[in-house]
């Protein structure tokens, strides 16, 4: 059985974080996804998602450290979802994601480090910043409901 997400949006606010009794720390961060699509009159229209994403231990103190509002983050992590009663008795779900690992996308300023910190994964980062710059603009176009230069218009 997978419970997989993958997302690429931005963020929200600041990362909110506590750490527990327990000691562990977490970070909640509130994250927005659009997509694009042509109406019937031919008119483009955004729709825009929001995730509430959770991070533990060492990701929400890279989160913290990280995250700044409006930064564009690629996530991987699982749906959890969870009910709690509201101070009038109401039962509410609420949907969180899980985050299992994070990057963010913004592009790097001038005299950047570009070295990857040993904390991140490997999978998800830029070797360079060459790397880094060309997957930023190609997730930023995607984010606009633009095609990246050199795209065929196939959805995959």
């Amino acid at each position: 059985m997978i419970n997989k997400v993958t997302l690429i949006g931005h963020a929200g606010g600041e990362p909110d974080s506590r750490t527990l009794d327990t000691g562990a720390q977490v970070a909640r961060v509130s994250l927005a996804t659009n997509e694009s699509y042509k109406d019937k009159a031919g008119e483009w229209q955004t729709t825009t998602e929001w995730h509430n994403l959770i991070m533990w231990r060492d990701l929400a103190e890279r989160a913290v450290q990280n995250i700044k509002k409006g930064s564009t983050l690629y996530v991987e992590g699982k749906i959890s979802y969870r009910k709690y009663t509201d101070k009038d008795g109401v039962e509410k779900t609420v949907t969180d994601i899980v985050v299992n690992s994070f990057r963010v996308l913004d592009k790097r300023e001038k005299g950047a480090d570009n070295r990857i910190p040993d904390s991140e994964p490997q999978n998800v980062q830029a070797r360079n910043s060459e790397e880094a710059g060309r997957q930023y603009t190609e997730v930023e176009s995607a984010l606009h409901g633009e095609p990246p230069s050199g795209s065929d218009d196939l959805p995959f």
